[in-house]
């Protein structure tokens, strides 16, 4: 029962789900999700713990970043599910288009050098 609450818990943040939407076109540093999100980087880095501590997503080093991406099926039993659902929410949302948006501009090099 508590990794359910847990998991709610994680996902009851509109911060958090547009995290989990950006991660699924591609993996990400936290500079760009700042960049996105247009938040302080500590803050996008708390949401991504309490992401991370649900085994929604994962991190893995990557020379200077820490990319982290949605979890695979085998490393998260309710990942494919969570997504699968927020997916067919979100089909449409003019928020998470702009963040797709977004995300497919988003160049590391230019962002993290600032």
């Amino acid at each position: 029962m508590r990794q359910v609450s847990n998991l709610y818990k994680a996902l009851s943040d509109q911060n958090r789900l547009r995290i989990l939407m950006m991660l699924k076109d591609k993996p990400m540093c936290v500079c760009e999700i700042v960049n996105v999100l247009q938040l302080a980087n500590s803050t996008v880095s708390k949401h991504l713990s309490i992401l991370r501590n649900v085994d929604l997503i994962m991190d893995e080093k990557d020379g200077r970043w820490v990319n982290y991406r949605l979890a695979q099926s085998d490393e998260s039993d309710l990942i494919d599910n969570v997504m699968s659902q927020l997916n067919s929410l979100f089909i449409g949302d003019e928020t998470i288009n702009k963040d797709r948006q977004a995300v497919r501009e988003a160049d590391r090099h230019q962002i993290c050098a600032s």
